[in-house]
C-alpha cells in the first residue's frame, strides 16, 4: 500500500508564520517594523483584494531584500532555520509527521513559504519539499519570485508535477487555511489545524 502525507508549513506545523518570523530575524526588530509601516499600503491592498498575493508577497521580499548578496541571504537563511523555526514548531502536528514518517509515509511538505528557509529543516528531516522559489540574478537577490507562489492551487499543480498522484492508495493532507482547499479536495483523509492561541 503507497501511502503519502501532505503537510502545509506555516500554521500547520508551526504556530507562528515563517516568513514573518525570518523578517525579524535577518533585520532586527526596529528596521522591521520600519519597513512593516512602508509596507502598509501594500498590505491593506492585499487584505481588500485589490492585490493578489503573488505581488504582495514580491513586494515585501523586495521592499527588505532587494539587492542581498544571494550568500549573505542563503547563510542567514541556513542559520534560521537550524535555530529558529525548531522554536516555532507546532508540536502535535510535528509529532504526527515524524509517526506518518516512520509509519512507511512518503512526507512531501507543501508551502507558499520561502524554499531557502524551509529547505535546511525538510533536509534534516530527510522529508521532501515544495515550496517558494527567489530569482536571484549576479548572485543578488531581485525580490521576485522564480516559481509561482507554491499557494492555493499552485500546491496541487507543483504536487502533479512532482509525482502521480493516483499511484498513491491513501493521501492524507494537513493543513490551516483556505490556501489548502486544493491540497485537500485531491486527499483522501484532511485534517484542518486549529490556529494555536
Amino acid at each position: 500500500m503507497k501511502k503519502l502525507a501532505l503537510f502545509d508549513f506555516d500554521g500547520t506545523l508551526t504556530t507562528k508564520d515563517s516568513l514573518n518570523e525570518f523578517l525579524k530575524y535577518s533585520v532586527g526588530i526596529k528596521t522591521y517594523f520600519y519597513k512593516l509601516i512602508c509596507f502598509s499600503p501594500i498590505f491593506l491592498g492585499y487584505k481588500l483584494g485589490i492585490i493578489p498575493n503573488d505581488k504582495a508577497k514580491q513586494k515585501l521580499l523586495k521592499l527588505f531584500f532587494k539587492d542581498w548578496d544571494e550568500k549573505k541571504f542563503r547563510k542567514v537563511a541556513l542559520d534560521f532555520s537550524t535555530t529558529n523555526l525548531k522554536e516555532i514548531l507546532n508540536h502535535e502536528i510535528y509529532n504526527k509527521l515524524i509517526d506518518m514518517k516512520n509509519d512507511g509515509y512518503r512526507i512531501i511538505i507543501i508551502s507558499a513559504s520561502i524554499e531557502c528557509w524551509l529547505k535546511p529543516w525538510c533536509d534534516l528531516h530527510e522529508v521532501e519539499l515544495l515550496a517558494t522559489k527567489l530569482k536571484f540574478e549576479n548572485s543578488k537577490l531581485t525580490g521576485e519570485l522564480s516559481t509561482p507562489n507554491c499557494y492555493g492551487k499552485e500546491k496541487v499543480n507543483r504536487l502533479k508535477k512532482h509525482l502521480n498522484i493516483n499511484e498513491y492508495d491513501e493521501i492524507v493532507s494537513f493543513g490551516d487555511s483556505k490556501g489548502d482547499e486544493y491540497m485537500f479536495q485531491i486527499s483522501h483523509i484532511s485534517h484542518m489545524v486549529k490556529k494555536k492561541v
